[in-house]
């Protein structure tokens, strides 16, 4: 990685600067808690639920085949071989009853048990004949079903009342089954916050676009706005404002009054024509920490609006873009949704050096070998290589207290 975002301070400055773990609190402690709105069931696919979910009914609500087969007394073929068919039990039809209990009836995987009939012999394991089954000559002479075979009682899932889900649970296809069986038509979620991405420098020309040998392309913007809907967030607008005090004062006026967090890339550092931290302060907007001691990404802004809208000022070069939007802002969005964080650990796979007294973030490819997650770095060329970024799986941080961090240390990790 480069020295390339860090401003040309003295190391006597960094104790003055704050943690990752200090602006990772801070941030929390200034983000706002969404309110919750109701959806159609269709359109709480990624949400994060609102009110503890409930069960309709018991579930299983009857007790219910698993497998297609015969359905019988226990303890009937233990004695007989032969079970006259009564008739069929389809999936989704009435229950109905076993006249004798020396008879069965044909039954589908799903179909409500008879009365009478508390087992299912697999069809595997039976012939039809003559309106007659007859259990396989492979089966054991003396073979005896027990009761509750190949049967779903029920309510053995749950039963009627019980809490299915919790507030904060994140809806996805196992929750949206969950909600389905719940009969739950409409479904109280978190709101999700208007999002605001702004790509600032006048380099910068979008695809599709002339471009000249000393211009690049608008990627940064693009990028924040795939990992913000990666994550659920999908209310994002994009826009792109030239290095001009004015017209930066102007743009992020109207953007604050249309959105309810900014997320800015680029004009935060010390250069001549880094007007981000003046023109947030002209708008009201409170600083609540301006650099943080980490590489990449140290000067980082973050500050909040007078209306309690969560501004994130991100350094401009690619990497460092990438590593503070999925290091604080996306924890913090999923922090102000009500989304538990879920830290995960992996284990270093070669031994690294590291000088400068700062917190380092590490790109990583992931692999596993005994049942452990080995995180194998790829550093970047500079902070501005992103190119190198799209084959790894996240990055992990490394402790600002250590220079030395052999193979098999533990790591804390983020994914894309």
């Amino acid at each position: 990685m480069s020295h390339n975002d860090f401003p040309a301070d003295s190391p006597a400055d960094f104790p003055f600067r704050i943690s990752v773990a200090e602006a990772e609190e801070l941030i929390n402690g200034h983000m706002p808690r969404y309110k919750a709105e109701a959806v159609p069931l269709e359109d709480a696919n990624g949400r994060v639920l609102a009110e503890d979910v409930i069960a309709e009914r018991d579930q299983p609500p009857f007790d219910r085949a698993t497998m297609d087969g015969i359905a019988v007394a226990a303890g009937t073929t233990a004695t007989t071989r032969s079970l006259p068919i009564e008739g069929v039990q389809a999936a989704g039809a009435d229950a109905t009853a076993l006249e004798s209990t020396e008879a069965c009836r044909e039954i589908m995987t799903g179909a409500a048990m008879p009365d009478g009939a508390d087992a299912v012999i697999p069809v595997e394991r039976i012939s039809i004949e003559n309106d007659s089954a007859t259990i396989s000559a492979t089966v054991e002479e003396g073979y005896c079903c027990e009761a509750g075979q190949f049967v779903h009682r029920r309510a053995s899932d749950h039963a009627k009342g019980d809490v299915l889900m919790r507030t904060g649970t994140r809806v996805r296809g196992p929750e949206m089954a969950a909600l389905t069986a719940a009969g739950k038509a409409e479904v109280s979620v978190v709101r999700l916050p208007s999002i605001a991405v702004v790509s600032t420098g006048d380099e910068l020309v979008d695809v599709g676009e002339p471009i000249s040998d000393t211009q690049i392309r608008s990627s940064n913007d693009r990028a924040i706005q795939a990992s913000l809907q990666q994550h659920g967030f999908n209310r994002v607008n994009r826009s792109h404002i030239a290095d001009d005090a004015d017209a930066l004062r102007d743009s992020l006026s109207a953007l604050l009054d249309n959105h309810d967090v900014l997320v800015l890339s680029g004009g935060v550092s010390m250069g001549k024509f880094d007007y981000i931290p003046t023109v947030l302060a002209e708008l009201g907007i409170e600083v609540i920490f301006h650099k943080i001691t980490q590489r990449p990404g140290l000067p980082m802004w973050f500050g909040v609006s007078q209306t309690g809208q969560p501004v994130f000022a991100l350094p401009g070069n690619p990497v460092s873009t990438l590593v503070c939007l999925t290091r604080y802002v996306i924890p913090a969005l999923h922090h102000a949704t009500g989304l538990a964080a879920n830290p995960e650990s992996v284990t270093l796979d070669i031994p690294l050096q590291f000088e400068p007294p700062l917190t380092w973030f590490v790109p990583v490819t992931l692999s596993t070998e005994a049942g452990r997650t080995l995180a194998t770095p790829k550093t970047t060329n500079t902070s501005g290589d992103f190119i190198a970024l799209a084959n790894t799986d996240g990055f992990i941080e490394l402790d600002a207290a250590e220079s030395s961090f052999p193979a098999g240390q533990p790591a804390r990790l983020y994914r894309w």
